[in-house]
């Protein structure tokens, strides 16, 4: 009874109800679109990681997991650990950051790196084949709208598209390590180096190996690098997620509180004839909450479809700067908040109409 009061009072005024369902489901699709980038760019960068084929990663001192500025390692570095028992395959690579861009270039050393993972799985075109050359991902090369054998401009010059890649290798943009330092004035320097040891069982040996005499460095297996790409670990991702959710409990609250407080006021003779026909003030109540209840689930749902619209959109235009993933566990976090949301807002005018005289309401023009 209570709810087919409630549809049939939203059916009545279905202007106001639609407006504050989609009002509900923009801070729904904020959340849930943020948490799905923050989450993508790790789950982007712990792919591509795997999909290089080492064992071990020896960093810089000082670096931080997802950012890696700079070639402040000497190859040098590697001739030495190339000498260290149980080391099959060692290669240094060298980053380049876009600017205005979360992507960045690899330098590698073409031959060893392809050796490592595995070679690379070229859908169009093949290797460098020129000082011009350059080879991307699938992925970036969708975000550019070009092909093996077109041009496109990185780090303000213009290269030929030697060939186009499967996503999920080290990083969407690739050259060869010489050129890399070259164009950033980093002769003999590289950002990184990846280890491939003869047998995963001596990884451990290995990495204590390293650094006996390399104390500084942050070494790695990659299972324990790629294990570190989690939201959890970033105490400013958490952060700027719960801010996020905070705005979306604060805009579920005034945008329910405003809709139940003019539909109270729309409905002050209905309210008035329900309490003279005998409804207590918890069945007025209950009509304002069940009215807060629906549109907060109708403000989620349309929030998720919302959520999927919009990373099938950032899929087609930008899909190697911003790697959006659906994050299904988060659907019912963010029905609880918004639900939360929804029924304080819909409190105080629900008391407001549970107290409203019957005579005063029948009177109200």
């Amino acid at each position: 009874m209570t709810y087919k009061i409630v549809v049939e009072s939203m059916k009545f005024r279905p202007m106001r109800s639609a407006l504050s369902i989609l009002l509900i489901g923009v801070p729904v699709t904020l959340i849930l679109c943020l948490v799905g980038v923050s989450q993508g760019l790790l789950e982007d960068s712990a792919r591509r990681a795997r999909g290089i084929g080492a064992d071990i990663l020896v960093r810089p001192p000082g670096s931080s997991v997802l950012s890696l500025s700079g070639a402040p390692l000497s190859e040098k570095y590697l001739d030495v650990l190339r000498q260290r028992p149980h080391v099959s395959l060692l290669t240094g690579m060298i980053t380049q950051p876009i600017s205005n861009s979360l992507t960045y270039v690899a330098g590698v050393d073409y031959p060893v790196f392809s050796q490592m993972c595995g070679g690379f799985r070229f859908v169009e075109g093949g290797p460098f084949r020129g000082p011009d050359d350059i080879i991307i991902d699938t992925y970036y090369a969708r975000q550019k709208s070009v092909h093996a054998g077109g041009k496109i401009n990185v780090l303000n010059r213009d290269w030929n598209v030697a060939g186009i890649f499967e996503a999920g290798i080290l990083s969407h943009i690739i050259l060869p390590v010489r050129v890399v330092q070259n164009l950033t004035s980093n002769t003999g320097k590289i950002s990184q180096i990846f280890v491939k040891v003869d047998n995963p069982a001596n990884v451990a040996a290995v990495i204590a190996d390293f650094k006996t005499f390399l104390p500084e460095f942050p070494i790695y297996s990659m299972e324990e690098f790629t294990s570190m790409f989690a939201v959890e670990n970033f105490a400013g991702v958490r952060e700027f997620i719960n801010v996020m959710i905070g705005i979306g409990l604060v805009i579920g609250f005034s945008v329910v509180c405003l809709s139940m407080y003019m539909a109270v006021l729309q409905r002050t003779r209905e309210i008035g004839i329900l309490k003279s026909l005998g409804a207590s003030r918890w069945f007025i109540l209950r009509l304002i909450l069940a009215e807060a209840v629906i549109m907060a689930v109708g403000g989620t749902v349309l929030g998720i479809l919302f959520s999927i619209g919009a990373r099938w959109v950032i899929m087609q235009l930008v899909p190697a700067s911003i790697p959006q993933v659906i994050v299904p566990q988060w659907w019912p976090r963010t029905a609880v908040i918004t639900l939360i949301g929804a029924l304080l807002g819909a409190l105080y005018p629900g008391l407001s109409a549970a107290r409203k005289d019957p005579i005063e309401a029948l009177a109200y023009e």
